[in-house]
């Protein structure tokens, strides 16, 4: 077939903001080479995107500021700040989100009814609890996803929900009763959802149209094994990494306490990447147990630097509790590291039965003492936790760069616009 013409609904889309939208940037950019895409965003991202240069040409902005503005501020405002209340975020987009798309489509009227382009797909906002009012809208097939949400919080941790001002997320149900949500899962041609707790969520569609397909991707030029040591092996101490958010849901606080209370572990190191509230207490705790010089919080580090500190380290710790797409973990996998996570949402998913090791979800004092055994585990086997980095880092370089899911989603147009099933894309399942 010839290259299939895309319009690309993309509200999140840059490439220095982290989180949804660089990965949204990545995945509209790895698709604007396989394709003759047109890429709408927001025109809060033209700055950052002209800079890069990448996609400049393929790219049209489209505004919604008198909306979009005053919600953001107030969304600012009910959550304290914009590092927290993530669900109180997600309500107050609602209505922008619903602006921009129908301000998109009334740009493209005109191409869309002469059938100028041949499928239309969202890729950005990613969360099921924010509708498309584009779906069934158009001639095109209509994509949405890759999709990720409904990952309740686990019972044993309403603590760190509280901190984590989460209170709000029992309404999140509610979302099915909002305009045009039914529409959406009704009429797209195709939903791509990520993982198992998102395919559940969006079971309103009908099976034979849902494909399982995480959002997450990596850059293999950042994050790569090339020079560095097998995991574990060699004399000398070992290097335990821990990179992300200080904040209560990564639950960081069990990876410090299992790490300074082992005495097996007392001749290595943890490395602490990342900054938030959370960091006072967790100095607090290694300084309680004159631990300071085994674990060392390096701050906020770029991309870059933190490719570099994955393939210095052994392995990468990852307690975090409610993690719906993890990409750090596939980075981490690509970087041949032995990943030791919590199983429960996308890093259980995504370490699978060998390609790492998954703690099982319990209550905080579980956790500490269960992580506490997996890394003493990697030193007491270094070959066999070895065998699993390289699993793991084999299953990353396949499966997840941007080429590879550019790749795969062109031969999910394929398929839609030949009338073929979509039962046979079940690669990520």
């Amino acid at each position: 077939m010839a290259r299939p013409k895309v319009l690309i609904l993309a509200d999140d889309c840059n490439p220095e903001w982290p989180s949804l939208p660089v990965v949204g940037y990545k995945y509209a950019r790895a698709l604007a080479r396989v394709t003759d895409a047109t890429i709408v965003t927001h025109e809060r991202n033209r700055e950052n995107i002209e800079k890069a240069g990448d996609i400049t040409d393929r790219t049209v902005f489209v505004s919604n500021e008198w909306i979009a503005r005053p919600m953001g501020h107030l969304s600012t405002l009910l959550r304290g700040g914009n590092q927290r209340a993530w669900s109180t975020n997600q309500i107050m987009a609602y209505l922008p989100y619903i602006f921009f798309e129908r301000a998109a489509l009334k740009r493209f009227k005109a191409e869309l009814k002469a059938g100028e382009y041949d499928i239309v797909h969202r890729i950005t906002p990613m969360s099921p609890a924010l509708p498309s009012y584009a779906a069934g809208r158009t001639r095109q097939p209509f994509v949405i996803g890759p999709l990720n949400g409904s990952l309740d919080w686990p019972k044993e941790f309403a603590a760190e929900q509280k901190r984590e001002g989460e209170q709000v997320r029992k309404l999140r149900k509610f979302y099915r009763y909002m305009p045009f949500s039914a529409s959406t899962y009704r009429k797209s041609a195709a939903v791509l959802a990520s993982f198992q707790h998102t395919i559940r969520d969006v079971a309103r569609t009908p099976a034979e149209r849902i494909i399982p397909f995480p959002e997450i991707a990596f850059d293999p030029d950042l994050f790569h094994a090339k020079g560095r040591d097998v995991p574990f092996s060699g004399e000398g101490p070992k290097r335990f990494l821990f990179a992300g958010r200080l904040v209560p849901v990564k639950v960081t606080e069990a990876a410090v306490r299992a790490f300074v209370t082992s005495p097996a572990l007392e001749q290595h190191f943890l490395h602490i990447v990342g900054d938030g509230p959370e960091e006072a207490r967790l100095r607090q705790i290694v300084d309680s147990h004159e631990a300071q010089g085994r674990v060392i919080f390096e701050g906020l580090k770029t991309q870059g630097e933190v490719a570099a500190f994955m393939r210095r380290c052994d392995a990468f710790v990852f307690p975090s509790i409610k993690e719906l797409g993890a990409g750090v973990v596939i980075e981490a996998m690509a970087s041949g590291m032995v990943c030791v996570v919590t199983n429960y949402g996308a890093p259980g998913d995504l370490v699978g039965t060998d390609r790492g090791i998954r703690v099982p979800l319990q209550d905080l004092e579980g956790l500490v003492t269960s992580y506490r055994t997996a890394m003493e585990g990697c030193l007491a086997d270094p070959d066999g936790h070895a065998r699993m980095a390289q699993k793991a880092q084999s299953y990353a370089n396949t499966l997840f760069t941007w080429d590879a899911k550019a790749a795969y989603t062109v031969k999910i147009y394929e398929a839609l616009l030949e009338g073929r099933s979509l039962r046979e894309f079940d690669t990520y399942r």
